[in-house]
């Protein structure tokens, strides 16, 4: 009995587990994941317009109920094969980890939301907003392509630069806002009551936004906010150029791999029971001369980046690491 619930478990988590093709099933659950997706947001942003809420509140509601119900069913699902996702965990702690990992946050407040005004119905209205959040299931359709998951490796990979120079801005919006209320307050004390109550106009003119609700009105004021303006552009830029540099790097990588495909020292395909089966790349062991130069998935090219999960059937491209 035990055997027949792990194999019924192992087909659930490659069910629900995205990018596994290996079986129609599989392929399908993907599929009628990304259309109930959408679907979800298109129904939830009609129900925002008065004239189709009036004519149409009925179906749309049942629609939402729906679409949300599979949305709780699949987050189940996914509690229950976390220690797959995790394997190097236990059981206890892989679902822990699911739970707080963002992909499970925004999995639980795709649905959550919605029921809970039946057990608290005081707090409706708050509950209403946090439903906002179910937009965040969009990001699953990253997983579905190749050119949209570059952008978390982008951003995964650039993460130091990218505290950094968000922890620039902050220091920077700061003493913008202790420089004007230095400069304004005497002259705007209902405006610039206190040092973070330049906050606003700081974040809005180093950002480039500038909704002129809060401005300076002394001399002083508008030379140190004309400076601020323009620094307000490099750092922009800081962000910005870090993520370019990072899409430059990798779209040169993914070319050097596909140049480098015909110095390939060999090719092998993973079958069920082999080590490396449900491993990430980056914790798989192979020699320090060796690298994984390309996974084929279904007749699909998968990039070998670090959190790429192996599985039964791929076929990867192994060459030796080319010395200077």
């Amino acid at each position: 009995m035990n055997l027949d619930i792990k194999k019924v478990k192992d087909r659930v988590f490659s069910m629900v587990d995205v990018g596994f093709v290996e079986d129609g099933i599989s392929r399908a659950y993907d599929i009628v994941n990304l259309l109930i997706i959408l679907i979800n947001l298109v129904v939830s942003i009609a129900l925002t317009f008065d004239n189709i809420r009036a004519a149409y509140a009925g179906f749309f509601t049942a629609i939402e109920a729906l679409t949300i119900a599979f949305f709780a069913l699949d987050y189940i699902l996914r509690l229950w094969t976390s220690d797959h996702l995790y394997p190097e965990l236990s059981k206890p702690m892989a679902l822990l980890r699911y739970v707080v990992s963002a992909a499970g946050i925004v999995d639980l407040v795709s649905f959550l939301p919605y029921y809970l005004p039946a057990f608290y119905p005081a707090g409706t209205a708050a509950f209403r907003l946090f439903r906002v959040m179910r937009i965040f299931k969009l990001f699953r359709i990253g997983a579905y392509s190749d050119s949209l998951s570059i952008i978390g490796t982008v951003i995964y990979n650039k993460r130091q630069q990218l505290y950094s120079s968000i922890f620039i801005i902050i220091v920077l919006m700061v003493a913008s806002s202790l420089c004007m209320y230095s400069a304004e307050h005497e002259a705007q004390p209902d405006v610039f009551k206190n040092a973070f109550s330049g906050l606003w106009w700081a974040g809005s003119t180093l950002l480039t936004v500038g909704y002129g609700d809060i401005y300076p009105v002394t001399m002083t004021g508008k030379v140190m906010g004309t400076a601020i303006a323009f620094l307000g552009v490099g750092v922009v830029a800081i962000p910005t150029g870090i993520i370019s540099a990072g899409f430059i790097e990798q779209y040169s990588e993914l070319k050097q791999q596909e140049n480098e495909m015909g110095e390939v020292s060999f090719c092998i395909r993973l079958t069920a029971g082999d080590a490396w089966v449900g491993c990430n790349i980056d914790r798989i062991s192979i020699p320090r001369s060796m690298k994984i130069s390309g996974i084929i998935r279904d007749n699909v090219r998968i990039n070998p980046e670090h959190d790429v999960k192996l599985e039964a059937g791929d076929v990867l491209t192994i060459k030796t690491e080319l010395t200077k």
